[in-house]
């Protein structure tokens, strides 16, 4: 074993490297237990040993964690079933060494499906924390990331356990998310030297996978950001109090960073504003002049929602939101509209493997997405129970509801949906955000002609016409 020469190594005392020739044997003892009992993310034995020594050489030099190890079996029991279920919690644990002592603490609660989405405890915690901190951003800073690292790492340990869906982990760290927002939001204005208010007259609206509430582990932020302030200088206030959260969201410091951050939704993409007045983002999502958002990014906005900030504010998002959602379009030119973009996304993601993309091929997710915004978009106006932002699966459910999709076909279609992002999130689990989720094209014969059913059924077309191998 190379943990005389780790990262760290030359640092190892002589009652660390006697605790770790303890955990060793152990560890090599219990790795095919750990093995079976992830029947369903099997990895080889000798995969599991690397994983758990890759942990060991990166904690080597610090005395504590090998300590924790060492003297809580059950500590150390649950971090090999972890390390065995999953590539992306290695490498999790490895850079945040600090969520191990989640495992010890007898006051963090199991989390399940039951769990309420509420995370109003955890930022009081967090709270009292930072006061403690006042002064030294560096240490904040650090204090807020070791959060949410040891939250998400709850989270992720229940999840291995079988102890949530997919929809409600995605609920969970939506909501997370969200919590960590309105806090940094908090910070950012603290430390604002010139402000002429007491508190911001600003929001952030999740876009995506923050909006529709189906974040993963490592998804980016999409987000924008919009104040309702008539202060003369408010331009400049909220441009500096946007670049000081991007760097409480995104700076690496010692203790990692937050997430990455999407800006490109805004009005005018990358070349418009980093921070929007309201007047002019109603402007520009109305279009009245030609010169604003462009049909897809009312698909955008079907799945946008007020995250953080100023409530009222956030409220009058919300209302802009619904009418813009009932604004009167062509249905025939609404699905053309549809049509094209899915082409371009298709021919953005080119597949040439003889492997189903999950995401992006014909009958996968983005078909199932692109066909609910088109029910969205078509008949908001008429059912006001489509203006809310209630994710795919419960909008598709509602339009059948309505009758505007046949049952049975939207009932096989919301089923294919969750079968995909289950396989979606348990890929990505080992692979990683950034990669394509490509399967076995046979394997999901089914789910595929059940999401091309619901597509036919609502555009009439099985167009566009590039199929995936």
């Amino acid at each position: 074993m190379r943990l005389a020469s780790a990262r760290g190594g030359r640092n190892i005392s002589d009652e660390a490297r006697a605790r770790l020739q303890t955990l060793i044997p152990m560890i090599a003892e219990r790795c095919a237990e750990w093995q079976k009992k992830n029947s369903t993310r099997r990895v080889p034995l000798s995969e599991v040993l690397s994983r758990y020594l890759r942990l060991l050489e990166s904690i080597a030099g610090r005395s504590t964690y090998v300590a924790l190890l060492a003297q809580y079996p059950q500590a150390a029991d649950r971090v090999g079933r972890v390390l065995a279920a999953s590539r992306w919690s290695t490498d999790f644990i490895v850079r945040h060494p600090i969520i191990l002592d989640e495992l010890v603490d007898g006051r963090v609660k199991e989390m399940d499906d039951f769990t309420p989405v509420d995370w109003t405890e955890w930022t009081e915690g967090l709270r009292r924390a930072l006061s403690e901190a006042e002064g030294d951003q560096e240490r904040q800073m650090n204090i807020l990331r070791d959060a949410h690292h040891s939250a998400v790492f709850r989270l992720l340990i229940a999840d291995l356990d079988g102890r949530f869906t997919v929809e409600r982990l995605a609920d969970q760290l939506s909501a997370l998310a969200d919590a960590v927002l309105n806090e940094i939001i908090e910070l950012a204005w603290a430390s604002l030297r010139k402000k002429h208010c007491e508190r911001p007259k600003f929001a952030v609206i999740g876009y995506g996978k923050l909006g529709g509430k189906e974040l993963g582990y490592d998804s980016d932020l999409d987000i924008v950001f919009i104040y309702d302030d008539p202060d003369p200088e408010a331009d400049l206030t909220y441009n500096r109090l946007v670049r000081r959260m991007m760097s409480w969201l995104t700076l690496q410091t010692s203790s990692g960073k937050l997430f990455d951050v999407d800006l490109r939704l805004r009005p005018n993409g990358e070349s418009g504003l980093i921070v929007t007045p309201l007047e002019m983002f109603i402007r520009y999502q109305q279009n009245a002049d030609g010169r604003g958002a462009w049909f897809w990014e009312h698909q955008a906005l079907s799945r946008a929602r007020f995250v953080a900030g100023d409530a009222d504010l956030g409220r009058r998002f919300e209302e802009i939101r619904s009418q813009v959602l009932q604004m009167n379009r062509e249905p025939e030119a609404a699905k053309q509209n549809v049509l094209d973009m899915r082409k371009k996304m298709l021919d953005g993601h080119p597949n040439r493997s003889p492997y189903f993309d999950v995401k992006h091929d014909r009958g996968g997710m983005v078909d199932v997405e692109f066909t609910v915004q088109l029910l969205v978009l078509t008949f908001a106006k008429d059912y006001p129970e489509l203006r809310n932002n209630f994710g795919n699966i419960l909008l598709l459910e509602t339009a059948a509801r309505l009758q505007l999709v046949d049952q049975d076909i939207a009932a096989q279609a919301v089923a294919a949906y969750r079968r995909y992002r289950e396989v979606q999130h348990e890929i990505r689990l080992n692979a990683g955000e950034g990669l394509p989720v490509r399967v076995p094209a046979a394997l999901f014969q089914t789910e595929r002609e059940a999401v091309k059913r619901l597509w036919y059924s609502v555009f009439e077309t099985d167009e566009p016409s590039r199929e995936s191998n």
